[in-house]
């Protein structure tokens, strides 16, 4: 599952680029299969997604947002395990389990809130 999402996002990373710098994506069925498939893992509706693919403009923008979406939660996962590794190390358990809990107030990727949870539960 995780080589899976792996392989996907890292597609949606390079169509991204690709798409940032020709302007647009073409509309083809690979891509409309690659976002159908990974808009779930990115916390996107199928309306949101359906929406997307009516247009290029369109499949370039949601391209577009689900990078940001990967990006984003990328960073901020990576910067509160961080921290909690720190503060763990440091002996404040309730300041590690709270970098956890700021993740989850924010986080809307299937993933990112799984490794936050997983990681809270490890703290408990």
């Amino acid at each position: 599952m995780v080589e899976d999402l792996e392989g996907d996002w890292h597609q949606l990373r390079m169509l991204d680029n690709r798409a940032q710098q020709e302007g647009t994506v073409a509309l083809d069925e690979p891509l409309r299969g690659l976002l159908r498939r990974s808009g779930p893992s990115l916390a996107m509706t199928t309306a949101e997604i359906e929406a997307g693919l009516r247009t290029p403009e369109g499949a370039t923008a949601l391209l577009h947002r689900m990078r940001q979406r990967i990006t984003e939660g990328s960073r901020r996962i990576g910067d509160a395990l961080h921290r909690m590794y720190r503060l763990r190390d440091e002996g404040d358990l309730d300041g590690a389990r709270q970098q956890m809990r700021d993740v989850l107030a924010v986080e809307v990727v299937p993933y990112y809130r799984e490794l936050a949870e997983g990681q809270l539960a490890d703290l408990d």
